[in-house]
């Protein structure tokens, strides 16, 4: 069987190799410089398991059996054009931020949405570091194919479980990803510090509140504030995604992630100020970097 892995960051570089270890046949596509290592000298992965694998890395998506997308949200319309050219039965997204599904949807019939809490950077293109083991979620949200990838995730040896309202996952990652991510990028401090720092911490519970009032609307119960808390404490020494986004003057999935409870909550017509003061710093932020 043979899987893609649309967008080979740190994230898709981890699933990836796992997947390798299994047997799997697997196609990495990637660009710029993880292209070029990945091609020249191969995946390098330490942390939580030390290998080596000589890998497949191509610049353009090919024909698959499964494809799994980890390219940042705002290149999911442009990576699905791309993945139009060629044959799979299915698509799985484990990226952040809400709406990835409903653009594929739009695109393909067998659409399988995902969240992880599996913990992985890139300590320099070509090399990932396995930072955490954590718990994959998988549903279909268009068609079929959540147990197919279920099946290829578990014989490599990822904790992972099919549910059936996996739309509220993606929401319920979002909500924390909107309380943590934001504050750790505008004031470039790690995860904990949010706990740490009184003034953050009442930042945090105003943004927990205004994502709580969002789901409620929506007809989920979630403690945002006790599940931010949560996160934040057990990973006090990482440095969020979107702070490293923005030290390395990448553009942020800011508008996938705070900019969707502003929409939802434009919807509901209820405030969501905060939210809102976060995406535009973040955007501030951006279009600022020389």
């Amino acid at each position: 069987m043979k899987i893609q892995i649309m967008g080979a960051g740190a994230l898709g570089s981890l699933f990836g190799a796992l997947l390798l270890k299994a047997g799997f046949d697997v196609v990495f596509v990637a660009r710029g410089e993880q292209l070029k290592a990945l091609q020249s000298r191969g995946l390098e992965v330490s942390g939580l398991m030390e290998e080596h694998f000589d890998v497949t890395a191509v610049s353009e998506p090919v024909d698959a059996d499964l494809v799994f997308l980890t390219v940042k949200a705002y290149d999911t319309e442009n990576a699905a054009r791309q993945l139009e050219k060629v044959r799979f039965r299915a698509i799985c997204s484990l990226q952040n931020g809400v709406g990835n599904e409903d653009i594929l949807a739009e695109h393909f019939d067998s659409v399988v949405g995902g969240v992880t809490t599996y913990g992985a950077n890139l300590r320099e293109p070509g090399h990932v570091i396995y930072a955490g083991e954590g718990m994959t979620l998988l549903g279909n949200f268009k068609g079929s194919g959540a147990e197919d990838f279920e099946l290829v995730l578990r014989e490599a040896g990822v904790n992972v479980e099919v549910v059936d309202d996996i739309e509220r996952r993606i929401w319920e990652k979002a909500c924390i990803n909107a309380v943590i991510n934001p504050i750790t990028a505008v004031c470039r401090v790690r995860n904990g510090k949010i706990v740490e720092v009184p003034e953050l911490w009442d930042v945090a519970r105003r943004i927990a509140g205004e994502c709580r009032e969002v789901m409620s609307r929506m007809g989920y119960d979630v403690d945002v504030e006790r599940a931010a808390k949560d996160v934040a404490v057990r990973t006090s020494m990482n440095r969020s995604s979107m702070l490293q986004d923005i030290e390395k003057g990448r553009r942020t999935e800011i508008e996938f992630i705070n900019g969707a409870f502003v929409r939802k909550a434009r919807e509901f017509g209820i405030d969501a100020t905060y939210n809102e003061i976060m995406v535009k710093l973040v955007r501030g932020i951006e279009l600022g970097v020389d």
